[in-house]
């Protein structure tokens, strides 16, 4: 893996992380397509540049962050399902699901659909929460448990956190900003660890390769957020859904013929 390969993958990264299309899945998806042999240092590299990408929240909203004691609270008892699930389960997930892209055409695939589905049923009503610190503990708790489910890639925190919020009466905006809040800690949490295990075996071009990627996803995100928020304020999610759907049989096709 080199320069290049880290900038490319930077720039996935950016472009997916608050998008419900799963940025760890098109990840692996583009590793595969650049070649790349999904060694540890590979997949410590797809979960650390994830924290760039969050980084870019907080240079978006570092004052609304230092100001927010009544959004850490809540940001922080959504996270707490996902951090007792991540710890559980983080051997797991990076020895069978990060190096498993069947399950992340199927996860693709299945949660377009699901994302299709909801959205043409779902109605935003008159009295659905339009604050983060109008958030309920109990509603936190929820879309935590939510955001759990995107330990499986290809299932992505955003779609998971997001579509849980709405399904709990939050306004589109208001989850999707909670959403990106939520990705702080998460983010945190899940590189810390996987650096706490892997980091010692890294050489110095490999942390230099992963500075490149966390800085280009960095940059990348902040457009990527604010492209997010326009697009919210006239569209559903209908169109992100049928982009999963036709990105898994594309894949599924290309490896078929292999």
């Amino acid at each position: 893996m080199g320069i290049f390969h880290a900038v490319i993958l930077g720039i996935v990264e950016g472009i997916t992380e608050f998008l419900p299309i799963s940025s760890t899945g098109h990840l692996m998806l583009t590793a595969k397509l650049l070649g790349l042999t999904q060694t540890e240092f590979q997949k410590s590299f797809e979960i650390a540049i994830q924290l760039g990408a969050i980084f870019a929240v907080v240079a978006l909203y570092w004052k609304t962050l230092l100001r927010g004691l009544d959004i850490w609270k809540r940001v922080l008892v959504a996270f707490l399902p996902t951090a007792c699930i991540g710890l559980i389960f983080y051997k797991m997930a990076k020895r069978f699901l990060l190096a498993n892209n069947g399950v992340v055409l199927w996860s693709l695939f299945l949660g377009g659909i699901f994302l299709i589905v909801f959205e043409l049923f779902y109605q935003e009503k008159s009295e659905a929460v339009e604050e983060i610190k109008s958030i309920s503990y109990r509603q936190s708790l929820c879309i935590g448990l939510f955001q759990s489910i995107a330990i499986i890639p290809g299932v992505s925190r955003a779609a998971a956190t997001i579509i849980g919020g709405l399904a709990l009466g939050l306004a589109r905006k208001t989850i999707v900003e909670f959403s990106f809040f939520l990705a702080i800690p998460t983010m945190l949490a899940a590189t810390g660890l996987d650096l706490l295990h892997s980091a010692g075996t890294f050489n110095k071009q490999e942390f230099f390769i992963l500075s490149v990627g966390f800085l280009v996803s960095f940059f990348v995100a902040i457009t990527a957020i604010k492209f997010l928020l326009a697009f919210i304020k006239r569209h559903n999610f209908v169109s992100f859904g049928v982009y999963r759907i036709i990105i898994a049989i594309i894949f599924w096709f290309f490896w078929m013929r292999k």
